[in-house]
């Protein structure tokens, strides 16, 4: 399973999501590969935001080694899931989509999660209060995210099973 995470410029949430998802992962026994990007360009090469780097180390994550990256046209079909941290960030990546196929990748991050109340992480690159805030909401979320897609890859393999089982 491949997830990218995505935000405005790959430097507070998406790096956050990246290392929280990971680890999360990571500690179910699953290989998957996790990573970030941001649908601008401003940051790219840079670290994460030293106040994301902070709040990571604070609960035991280190996601100093990211590095932000621009998402690119062949992110949309070399991933699996595309969680886009905001409206905003979800409507750039379906513009670069090409086909049904790549914009059914594109998700929501916290809508996936179950959260329709707040589809948006907010941004807290002007609020250094909002990090803790937005470490614990994508924290949360990764949870319900993953179980959601394992649940799915379950259903899916059952589904076929009997498709197969039929034939």
């Amino acid at each position: 399973m491949k997830v990218l995470m995505v935000c405005l410029g790959n430097i507070c949430r998406s790096p956050l999501a990246e290392g929280i998802f990971r680890k999360q992962a990571q500690l179910r026994g699953l290989g998957w590969e996790v990573d970030s990007a941001g649908t601008g360009s401003w940051h790219v090469g840079e670290a994460p935001d030293p106040r994301s780097i902070q709040i990571a180390r604070q609960q035991g994550l280190d996601i100093s080694d990211q590095r932000a990256r621009q998402i690119r046209l062949t992110d949309l079909s070399a991933f699996d899931y595309i969680f886009a941290m905001d409206r905003s960030n979800y409507r750039q990546i379906l513009e670069l989509a090409n086909d049904h196929e790549q914009r059914s990748r594109v998700h929501l991050f916290l809508d996936y999660a179950g959260r329709d109340q707040e589809s948006d992480v907010p941004d807290p690159y002007w609020n250094d209060n909002g990090f803790q805030e937005v470490y614990h909401m994508l924290d949360q979320a990764s949870h319900q995210v993953i179980d959601r897609i394992l649940d799915q890859s379950v259903s899916m393999t059952t589904d076929q099973g009997i498709a197969d089982s039929v034939q």
